[in-house]
C-alpha cells in the first residue's frame, strides 16, 4: 500500500513541476541558467564526491543534504521533481536504499538522461547492504564511474574531469586511504561490536573481526525488532568483554541499541560512534568519513594498547 502511495504522490509532483520546466528540459537538453549541465545526486555522501570531481564545468545538487533525514523514508517535492526532470546526469544508491527516485525518473523519461545507480554498478541488489559509501573498493568504482559520465556528457571537457580525478584521488582521499591502512595493518582481526550494517563494509575493508550476529545489525538498520536470542548474544559478547570496540550509528539510536551501548562503556569498552549521512551537511565525504576513521583508531588503541 505503501508503495502506491508513493507511486501517486511522485507522479502527481512531476505533474505539478511540470509548469515549471521548459520546453528544452523537458526534452532533455536541460542546462543549468549558467549554461552548466546539471547533475543530481539522491543523497550528499555521493553528491559530495560527483561534486569534486565536476568542478566548475557541472552543477550539482544533491536531494537529502539533511542528517536528520531518513533516505529509506524520503518524500520527495515538487522542486526534487524539477531538478530531476532537468537534469542530464542522476546518481542513485539503488539496492532498495532510496526508491523514490528511481519512480522520479521514471515519470519524467528522458533517453539522453545518464542515470548512474550504485548497487548496479557494484553488483549489491534490494535485500543486499545498501550502505556501499562504507565500502572503500566500491567508493573507488563509483569514482571511476561518474569520471567516465562525465566524458560522455561533456567530451570537451574530457581533459580537465580526468585531471579532476586524479587530483582527487592524489589529493582528496590521501587522509582517508592512510587512515584505512593504518587500522588494517595495526588492528587486523580485532574483535568489534556494532549497532547496524551500516559499519560492515568498513569493518570488512579495515579487517575487523565483527562479531555482532548479521540478523541483528540488519534489524536495527531496517527498523524491525532483533530477535531475544541475538541480543543475548550481544549481552554475552559486552559482559564477557569478547568484543574491543562497541560502534554505535548515532542517527539510529533504538532503546535496544542504547541499552547495549551504556552497557559496552559501563564495562569499560571503548564506544565510538559513526552516522549513515554526512555531518555537518555540507562537509565533504572524505572529511566525515576520515573524522570517523581517527575516532575508531583511537578507540583501537585504547582497547589494545597498540
Amino acid at each position: 500500500m505503501r508503495n502506491v502511495t508513493i507511486a501517486v504522490g511522485v507522479t502527481a509532483l512531476v505533474l505539478a513541476a511540470a509548469g515549471l520546466v521548459t520546453g528544452c528540459a523537458a526534452s532533455g537538453a536541460a542546462p543549468a541558467g549558467d549554461g552548466r549541465l546539471q547533475v543530481v545526486a539522491a543523497e550528499n555522501v555521493w553528491g559530495s564526491i560527483a561534486s569534486q570531481l565536476a568542478g566548475d564545468r557541472l552543477r550539482v545538487s544533491s536531494v537529502i543534504r539533511n542528517p536528520a533525514t531518513d533516505p529509506h523514508d524520503y518524500e520527495p517535492t515538487a522542486a526534487d521533481a524539477r531538478a530531476v526532470a532537468q537534469a542530464r546526469m542522476v546518481v542513485v544508491n539503488g539496492a532498495g536504499y532510496d526508491p523514490w527516485m528511481n519512480k522520479l525518473i521514471a515519470s519524467s523519461p528522458d533517453d539522453r538522461r545518464v542515470v548512474l545507480d550504485v548497487g548496479d554498478l557494484v553488483g549489491v541488489g534490494s535485500g543486499g547492504n545498501p550502505h556501499r559509501w562504507y565500502s572503500p573498493s566500491d567508493v573507488e568504482k563509483v569514482i571511476g564511474e561518474i569520471v567516465r559520465d562525465y566524458r560522455r556528457l561533456d567530451p570537451k571537457n574530457a581533459g580537465y574531469f580526468t585531471r579532476r580525478e586524479a587530483r582527487f584521488e592524489r589529493r582528496g582521499l590521501a587522509r582517508y586511504r592512510r587512515l584505512i591502512s593504518t587500522i588494517r595493518r595495526k588492528y587486523h582481526g580485532v574483535p568489534v561490536g556494532a549497532s547496524e550494517s551500516i559499519f560492515t563494509p568498513l569493518a570488512e575493508a579495515l579487517g575487523l573481526s565483527l562479531r555482532t550476529p548479521a540478523s541483528f545489525l540488519r534489524a536495527i538498520s531496517e527498523g524491525s525488532e532483533p530477535t531475544a536470542r541475538d541480543t543475548a548474544t550481544i549481552d554475552r559478547q559486552i559482559e564477557r568483554g569478547e568484543i574491543k570496540v562497541w560502534v554505535f550509528n548515532s542517527q539510529n539510536s533504538t532503546p535496544d541499541v542504547q541499552r547495549l551501548t551504556d552497557a559496552a562503556r559501563k564495562r569499560g569498552i571503548p564506544v565510538t560512534t559513526v552516522t549513515e549521512t554526512p555531518t555537518p551537511e555540507n562537509g565533504t565525504f572524505q572529511g566525515w568519513q576520515s573524522r570517523q576513521l581517527t575516532a575508531l583508531a583511537a578507540a583501537l588503541e585504547k582497547a589494545t594498547g597498540r
